[in-house]
């Protein structure tokens, strides 16, 4: 576990952080659609990860207020890229599908943003390369705690 009051610990942090910031920053750039924004790509990446959720539930897995996704749902339905339908145990509530739309767009993305990442990856020699593909599960950990 990180020790941030040790000098190589804190630096390892702060590093970490910046290069996951400015990588991620970059990733965003290689959009396929950019009528969308991050928050909506986001949803349907969620959406496409988890499954069908209701707006209560996609509002808590993606940090944002009840009143903020129903807008966001709102959007993406306007779109084309995700459906209301009733849902199966409550009729007060309903649940967020995405179309096919959505998962042809984001299918899309994927192997934009994996291109990019593949091409800017030849640059490592093959022992930054394996370093890499063996931090990959770790960071995925992080990136779902």
């Amino acid at each position: 576990m990180p020790d941030l009051s040790h000098g190589d610990d804190a630096a390892a942090v702060n590093s970490l952080r910046s290069a996951v910031m400015r990588l991620s920053r970059r990733l965003k750039h290689q959009r396929v659609d950019e009528s969308l924004s991050p928050t909506e790509m986001s949803v349907l990446g969620t959406l496409a990860r988890c499954g069908n959720a209701t707006p209560g539930e996609l509002a808590r897995k993606e940090h944002v207020q009840p009143p903020s996704m129903t807008r966001i749902v709102a959007l993406l339905e306007a779109k084309g890229l995700v459906r209301l339908e009733p849902h199966p145990d409550d009729r007060r509530q309903k649940v967020v599908t995405q179309t096919e739309q959505a998962e042809t767009m984001l299918e899309e993305s994927r192997r934009k943003r994996n291109a990019w990442l593949a091409r800017i990856a030849e640059e490592l020699d093959d022992d930054e390369w394996a370093k890499l593909r063996d931090a990959a599960p770790v960071l995925e950990k992080l990136a779902h705690l």
